[in-house]
């Protein structure tokens, strides 16, 4: 660069760059703030739609104060006011011109659905539904309601995660032929709140499917094993799964009352990413070869757990009239289709509950 400009509110902080280049200072605009002018142009009132499970949804509206344009203007919790009804939801909607959805599973199609169809921006948590077909559905009616319906995953939001998926597909590490990824924590709901906790499948599933449908694509095929806390309600405490595609394979682990190695490895014909637990909120991955002089390590800054950048890109989304959403719809149809399989019971193979499990020795 033969010039380089700032503001003259930076003068001084960029002398030393005078050695290489010309260096500018312009001249600001008195009392005109160019954040206040994006705020005000970009003015977004943002609704939460929360669940059971509220710590999720604090941390969202936490991280949208660091979103220029984007207010929190109304919150809703279906799950735990009994009473909520849908005049409730009409005056929810009518104080929002976009919402964030964080209710249960089964019940983010009929709200995605009733909220695009009031005309509102929806950035609903993964699974977006519950069906493939549904979700279809719900992407074609934002497309010709001309509305944003973006997937919230923080993890596709992550500037480290973005990078290793970059380098695999790059060819780094070779022809990518197998995804190890696991994804567990400690959790115990009281049973009489099972029906309105996410399941293991849920919570975990689609941050775990994510660098396998992201790396790999159909046809596949799969297998399913899976111990259930409480098997009518679909709710699995642990669940496995194992993907065959047709030059490679993938194995996911998923547990709310299981635990296991939170990490994550993306294995090919001339070495291996890994990334260690928790790798869905990592700022720090490893390239690993033969030869171990050539191995690399990469640090990222992780900010807002890739949060703030998902509101950002879905702010960014409707005030530009833009698709900046980081995960392919086909992705999105790829998760939902698994969902579907697990819920309907097919191809689940159920393991039985040991003596061990029950508290004995």
């Amino acid at each position: 660069a033969n010039i380089f400009t700032v503001g003259s509110d930076w003068e001084g902080y960029f002398d030393y760059l005078k050695e290489y280049c010309s260096v500018i200072y312009l001249q600001r605009t008195s009392g005109v703030s160019s954040t206040e002018i994006r705020s005000e142009t970009s003015h977004l009132n943002l609704g939460i739609v929360g669940g059971y499970e509220e710590n999720v949804q604090n941390k969202y509206a936490r991280e949208s104060q660091s979103v220029n344009g984007l207010f929190v203007s109304a919150y809703c919790n279906p799950i735990l006011n009994p009473d909520f009804s849908r005049k409730d939801y009409d005056a929810f909607l009518e104080q929002c011109d976009c919402v964030y959805i964080f209710s249960h599973p089964g019940r983010h199609y009929e709200e995605i659905k009733y909220a695009l169809e009031q005309g509102k921006h929806v950035l609903c948590e993964s699974p977006i539904a519950l069906k493939k077909e549904e979700a279809e559905e719900l992407f074609t009616l934002a497309h010709h309601k001309k509305l944003v319906l973006m997937e919230a995953n923080k993890t596709a939001y992550n500037t480290a995660y973005n990078r290793l998926i970059l380098l695999a597909k790059s060819g780094k590490i070779g022809n990518v032929v197998s995804v190890d990824a696991s994804c567990t924590s400690m959790f115990h709901a009281p049973k009489a709140n099972l029906a309105h906790t996410w399941n293991s499948i849920c919570a975990w599933g689609p941050t775990a499917m994510l660098p396998v449908f992201q790396l790999f694509h159909e046809p596949y095929e799969k297998q399913m094993i899976s111990l259930f806390e409480e098997e009518t309600l679909s709710f699995d405490s642990f669940t496995k799964i194992d993907f065959c595609f047709p030059s490679a394979v993938a194995t996911i682990k998923v547990g709310r009352g299981v635990k296991s190695e939170g990490e994550l490895v993306i294995s090919g014909t001339k070495g291996y990413i890994y990334v260690p637990a928790p790798w869905w909120k990592t700022d720090y991955f490893e390239l690993r070869y033969e030869d171990p002089t050539m191995n690399k390590r990469y640090f990222y800054s992780l900010e807002g757990e890739g949060i703030r950048q998902q509101l950002l890109s879905f702010s960014k989304a409707i005030t530009e009239s833009k698709t900046l959403s980081f995960i392919n719809q086909k992705v999105s149809l790829n998760i939902c289709s698994v969902m579907e399989d697990f819920h309907a019971f097919r191809g689940v193979k159920k393991l039985q509950s040991s003596f061990m499990n029950e508290g004995g020795i």
